[in-house]
């Protein structure tokens, strides 16, 4: 009795990992079903975007096993007062999507102004939505590309966070990532500011939720993706109007090492990758600095479209457009 007891649990145990991918399978289909309802992608756009999921094991809004949201999407809902509130017809007519906004400088220019547009939420780019993680930099860009969009450049994604998108300000010629991050914060370093304020304030953002008790070292069945619905904290805000570059996803943006190498002028000769913002326990747990224009150490390194670029389970993306 007890080796048959034995063989049963084995056999449970074996059909674990294969539960895991079914139920991500589902997820994933659910996902598909809204992004296509609330974005309207072409049958072709679609297609790749499944492509592209379909090439990961991981790519989704979390393991479904052990993932617990510490806030559902009707809950967001209604804390928000319904997701109409983030409609903006200035946004769709600037940008063609309500749910991006225009990237320029308000000391000096007009929103219709604008060169480019990002996304206000990570993707997939919808309110009360669960962020999508377990993405590499490669993939990213991918999906970006797969629907209409791009990746963005680590200096728009600074700009939208504190407010006024600048000129880009890389020290190209410096020789190292680490020469070059080094030049970028020094020059930041006596005005910063988070999307929200002058100050760090615990509470505003997507911050406050709970680190998996098995989650050791960022494996997809020990780590649960525990994000909270995006835009479920409206105070979590830049005066551009993009929403949660504090806690819940961190972000994937590319670091240009030559001009040639900037998403935002159309180049498909990516630079290397770079993390923003802080993720969902950044309340309890703040690991690093996460002021607006911070740029990170050289965690993880490689090249954006390197087969081999990062992946974890607070990290994810956001898209950029650019203008014509």
């Amino acid at each position: 009795m007890k080796a048959v007891l034995l063989s049963l649990c084995l056999a449970w145990l074996g059909a674990l990992p294969a539960l895991a991918q079914s139920a991500l399978q589902q997820a994933n289909d659910a996902l598909f079903r809204q992004i296509q309802s609330v974005h309207g992608l072409s049958a072709a756009e679609m297609s790749r975007l499944k492509t592209i999921f379909a090439g990961s094991r991981v790519i989704g809004q979390g393991n479904p096993a052990i993932t617990r949201h510490p806030m559902t999407p009707d809950q967001c809902k209604a804390k928000i007062g319904g997701i109409a509130r983030y409609r903006n017809a200035q946004n769709k007519r600037i940008c063609g999507d309500e749910y991006m906004a225009p990237l320029y400088d308000p000391r000096v220019e007009k929103p219709s102004d604008a060169k480019a547009c990002i996304d206000i939420f990570e993707f997939p780019n919808i309110p009360c939505t669960y962020p999508v993680v377990w993405t590499r930099a490669r993939e990213a860009a991918q999906i970006c590309a797969a629907v209409g969009k791009r990746i963005c450049d680590a200096h728009e994604w600074e700009g939208a966070c504190a407010g006024a998108l600048e000129p880009p300000d890389y020290f190209f010629g410096r020789g190292s990532v680490a020469a070059m991050r080094s030049a970028h914060n020094a020059k930041y370093s006596g005005a910063k500011n988070w999307a929200y304020g002058a100050t760090y304030q615990s509470g505003i953002c997507a911050a406050n939720s709970t680190k998996s008790a098995s989650c050791g070292g960022g494996g997809f069945n020990s780590c649960g993706s525990n994000t909270y619905p995006t835009g479920a904290f409206p105070g979590c805000v830049s005066a551009l109007g993009v929403y949660d570059q504090h806690g819940n996803a961190a972000e994937h943006m590319n670091l240009p090492m030559t001009p040639r190498e900037m998403a935002s002028t159309g180049s498909t000769s990516l630079g290397v990758t770079e993390m923003k913002g802080s993720w969902f326990i950044w309340d309890k747990y703040r690991a690093h600095p996460d002021w607006c224009r911070w740029r990170a150490p050289y965690w993880h390194g490689s090249r954006v479209m390197s087969a081999s670029s990062h992946e974890n389970y607070h990290l994810g993306f956001r898209c950029c457009k650019s203008l014509e």
